[in-house]
């Protein structure tokens, strides 16, 4: 879930596309499926659930924006976890972002995993999987990620999977959140270890 208790800031990472990727497995029972057509209702349903957009109309809203003008990529590169009743309860994309110059670079895009099931080992198992995808379907580098301080959690899993985070955009352009990003994250980090301190 996104933790709005915190100032939001903006949050660019970036990992190199040829460093090699150790696969994580699914827990028993979960597989991977990726899009059929259709499936834009699931994505909207775990998209909301973790509070991304206010409601499913919003978030169908932004997938036919977004995605639904690339039918035939969708099928090779969103992605998404089922859970052993044949539920989607994750979802990732192996996605690309085109720069103002021309370059075009892989990015991991919308990972989210229903309340519900994280904890269990699907989000880091997804982006591995995921940034299989990129190296096997794009060639440049590096491989971007945008996330926020929001999702502090989930930016400890990315920076476990080589993922850095960069004080610039991805068209190169300094991010002026940066500072406020590293202030941030090292205030959370400062608050762990005294609460381990303090169980002690």
């Amino acid at each position: 879930m996104l933790d709005k208790s915190i100032p939001y800031a903006e949050v660019w990472m970036y990992r190199e596309r040829e460093l090699p990727v150790v696969e994580k497995t699914l827990p028993e029972g979960f597989f991977f499926e990726l899009y059929q057509e259709g499936d834009e209702l699931e994505w909207a349903a775990i998209e909301t659930a973790v509070a991304e957009f206010d409601d499913e109309t919003k978030a169908i809203a932004y997938f036919n924006e977004k995605f639904a003008p690339y039918p035939n990529e969708l099928k090779q590169r969103m992605l998404f976890v089922t859970n052993p009743s044949g539920e989607k309860v994750g979802t990732c994309s192996a996605w690309w972002k085109e720069t103002p110059d021309g370059n075009r670079y892989p990015l991991v895009h919308w990972v989210a995993v229903k309340p519900g099931y994280q904890g269990k080992g699907l989000a880091k198992a997804m982006m591995t999987q995921t940034l299989t995808l990129l190296q096997n379907l794009e060639t440049t580098s590096p491989i971007y990620l945008h996330t926020q301080t929001w999702s502090h959690l989930a930016i400890r899993l990315y920076q476990t999977l080589g993922f850095e985070i960069t004080d610039k955009n991805i068209d190169g352009s300094p991010n002026p959140d940066y500072e406020k990003v590293m202030n941030i994250l090292a205030r959370l980090e400062n608050l762990k270890s005294s609460d381990k301190s303090t169980e002690k």
